[in-house]
């Protein structure tokens, strides 16, 4: 079973899901995702209200998010005037 992106999917891995439009929908840990299936397969874990299944095609694992964050320069965050960053591997959720 795979991301979205080609990564393979875990158990355990933290994930984000978007939706159809690409916005995310969901973010939390994967669970009771079964091998060879990449749609509608396990659960996402609430990290946050509410119970959301999973779809591997239309998840990514944090890690590459904050890859495709940091090559598109949105990895920090600009603070007041521009004068600060904050890194956003060490920030916390």
């Amino acid at each position: 079973m795979h991301y979205r992106n080609g990564r393979e999917a875990k158990n355990g891995d933290n994930i984000v899901q978007l939706d159809y439009k690409g916005l995310i929908s969901a973010f939390g840990v994967l669970h009771s995702a079964t091998p060879g299936n990449d749609y509608c397969n396990g659960s996402i874990a609430p990290v946050q209200e509410v119970k959301t299944g999973a779809c591997m095609c239309d998840c990514l694992h944090v890690d590459d998010l904050a890859e495709i964050l940091k090559e598109k320069g949105l990895d920090k965050r600009a603070g007041l005037l521009g004068t600060q960053s904050v890194d956003i591997e060490s920030a916390s959720i």
